[in-house]
């Protein structure tokens, strides 16, 4: 063999070498790898060897990936958040998806939530602070104080809705971002209608939080709401089956169950007694929802003062004008809650 056909045949394996090296390293970059998708959660604060672990099912092979995120510097640049993986993407794909601000957001809802402590283990279910982390940020005094509120009001402060939040977001930017939520549904439609009313906002969640518990029917909201605003306006007791309970499960326990009240109930001591006390109790008995709080700022047309739970329509209630219809109705209410044996 001379010397030319020599170098040829170097040249040709030298090629062949290059392309396969070629190949293999365009095959880790650039070939699917991914086999399933979902959501990838990379908590705060974590490393590479954490991304590793927890991208591993979501791979056909971990080392093509962990070969491309140190080419491309991202060992060293982990990014929390949740990210959205799809079937087929490439270790340069999901590198690129890693290393980039494309985090995917948490639809975030929550509804009728009773108590802060109630609050805060629904919303650390959607985003990654836990629920005592959320909880402290949420009853802190003095953001309470400077939003506004006190502790017998500052449950208001959250609407029940859905929002779009980033999986990473902290307690502390989720309560200002409720505050802000809080402050846009405040429009001036709606706090004109309060002015109307002769009620502060407060006032008006107070009020939507007793509508809120005495009924679970939507559509009986703004006659319920109107009843209330008819005793208010004429400085009748309000006689809140609802606010009665709030004080019971103050005193025993709030996960007490009562599904009746009793006549020595009425006599229990409490602010939130609206048999004993005029007008509205110092603060909310639960979480209204918008509807609720639109029934109170749009409440129907009607001159009803009284009303007592239907057993002809469950769910809802029979409304009068006078004490003697009302008696009527609570009387065979009484009834019928004696024969299905709900004493307390």
């Amino acid at each position: 063999m001379n010397l030319k056909k020599l170098f040829l045949l170097i040249f040709s394996l030298l090629l062949i070498i290059i392309g396969v090296l070629g190949y293999n390293f365009y095959g880790k970059i650039y070939k699917p790898n991914t086999v399933k998708e979902g959501f990838l959660y990379i908590p705060t604060n974590s490393d590479f060897e954490d991304v590793e672990n927890l991208v591993r099912p979501f791979l056909k092979r971990t080392k093509p990936f962990a070969w491309v995120a140190k080419l491309k510097n991202y060992t060293s640049n982990v990014k929390p958040g949740k990210y959205h993986i799809t079937i087929g993407m490439s270790n340069n794909e999901l590198v690129n998806l890693l290393r980039s601000k494309k985090r995917s957001t948490v639809k975030l809802s929550f509804n009728n939530q009773d108590t802060f402590e109630k609050l805060a283990g629904r919303i650390a279910q959607q985003i990654e602070p836990d629920s005592i982390t959320i909880l402290n940020s949420i009853t802190d005094k003095t953001f309470i104080k400077e939003a506004g509120f006190n502790e017998y009001t500052a449950l208001g402060m959250y609407i029940p809705n859905t929002y779009e939040f980033y999986w990473t977001t902290t307690a502390e930017t989720f309560r200002t971002k409720m505050l802000n939520e809080y402050n846009a549904f405040w429009n001036a439609s709606r706090l004109e209608k309060a002015k109307k009313l002769n009620l502060t906002k407060v006032e008006v969640l107070t009020l939507a939080s007793i509508v809120q518990k005495e009924t679970s029917t939507v559509s009986e909201r703004p006659q319920v709401a109107r009843l209330y605003l008819n005793r208010l306006k004429d400085n009748w007791p309000l006689q809140a089956d609802p606010t009665i309970i709030y004080a019971l499960k103050m005193k025993l326990g709030s996960e007490t169950v009562i599904k009746r009240v009793l006549s020595k109930d009425l006599e229990i001591i409490s602010p939130y007694n609206t048999y004993k006390n005029n007008g509205l109790p110092p603060g909310l008995i639960a979480m209204p929802d918008i509807s609720s709080i639109d029934a109170v700022l749009n409440p129907a047309i009607h001159d009803y003062y009284y009303m007592c739970a239907s057993i002809t329509n469950i769910g809802s209630h029979e409304f009068s004008k006078t004490l003697a219809q009302h008696n009527i109705y609570a009387s065979k209410y009484q009834s019928w809650l004696n024969k299905q044996g709900v004493n307390r």
